[in-house]
């Protein structure tokens, strides 16, 4: 049995991680009291200390405008904290799965991103992730720099819960419809993570598998598109009351970060080594949905 440590358990991915996780691995996860990912030495006794067979950072700075006025906090969580965690895997022979961004995009590119295009990120979170990433590889030893987008689920803060939120509160919502992304269920990613954690943990040649993947479901849609989609849904629209939706552009609704009008991830390298068959994001949309107890809002 592996023993694995967790850091993020509370967070979206990080708590769907850590049930999958709970029942076929050694599974440790530190509260933020316990390993603070701004204390460098800190972090580094928790990991010395648990001497973990793998690391799993689900932990982040995700305040996107916030990062903009909190730089330093942003780059202590988001590159020094991952590139700390992937120097001692290193020491240890561990593997480390990091999770990444879409933001280290800048949104230009027509058609999905590969793993090998050029990061250019337009926002201090998106610099701060890939400086993470660079760390990360710098160090030298076995990991997984996964990226993804868009996450949303039934706890936390997210678009589907802000939208359930706002629709308590208002008649019409204005979403932005010049974005195009691919929303994901915390859920399925995590699923998807922990096969490929398996699958590594039993590799005989880990450097096979260790780099960069785009992790996601397929398909793409705006914020406005996912908007609808969300109160179309059957187990939403018997609500009585069903917000009326207006699209609006990037520029009528300004925020203190700039967003990547395209934030689609390809997955063709997931796919080619280790044979994942992303699900389309509106099953996963459905499946969220579907396990909601009671009604959203």
């Amino acid at each position: 049995m592996s023993r694995v440590l967790l850091f993020g358990p509370d967070g979206q991915i990080g708590w769907r991680l850590a049930q999958l996780l709970r029942s076929s691995h050694d599974l440790v996860c530190p509260s933020h009291a316990e390993a603070d990912l701004s204390d460098p030495s800190a972090l580094r006794e928790v990991i010395r200390n648990v001497k973990p067979d793998v690391i799993v950072n689900a932990a982040a700075y995700t305040a996107v405008d916030r990062a903009e006025q909190e730089p330093l906090v942003a780059r202590a969580v988001n590159a020094i904290a991952p590139g700390v965690m992937a120097e001692e895997a290193a020491k240890l022979g561990s593997l480390l799965v990091h999770f990444s961004t879409d933001y280290v995009f800048d949104g230009r590119k027509i058609g999905s991103y590969g793993e090998e295009d050029s990061a250019a990120p337009i926002n201090m979170y998106g610099r701060s992730k890939l400086e993470g990433e660079l760390l990360i590889r710098a160090a030298g030893g076995h990991h997984l720099i996964l990226r993804t987008s868009w996450i949303y689920d039934s706890r936390g803060h997210n678009f589907l819960l802000t939208m359930f939120r706002l629709a308590r509160e208002r008649e019409e919502l204005q979403i932005v419809n010049d974005q195009t992304g691919t929303p994901n269920w915390a859920q399925g990613i995590a699923e998807t993570v922990v096969g490929l954690v398996s699958r590594v943990c039993a590799a005989e040649d880990r450097a096979e598998l260790k780099g960069t993947y785009h992790v996601t479901a397929k398909g793409e849609a705006t914020w406005y598109e996912f908007a609808r989609t969300i109160f179309a849904h059957p187990h939403v629209a018997r609500m009585s009351k069903v917000p009326r939706l207006v699209p609006i552009t990037t520029a009528e609704y300004p925020t203190p970060a700039r967003r990547p009008a395209n934030s689609v991830l390809g997955t063709e390298k997931l796919q080619k080594n280790f044979g994942v068959l992303n699900r389309s994001w509106r099953e996963g949309l459905d499946r969220c949905l579907q396990n909601l107890s009671g009604m959203p809002y």
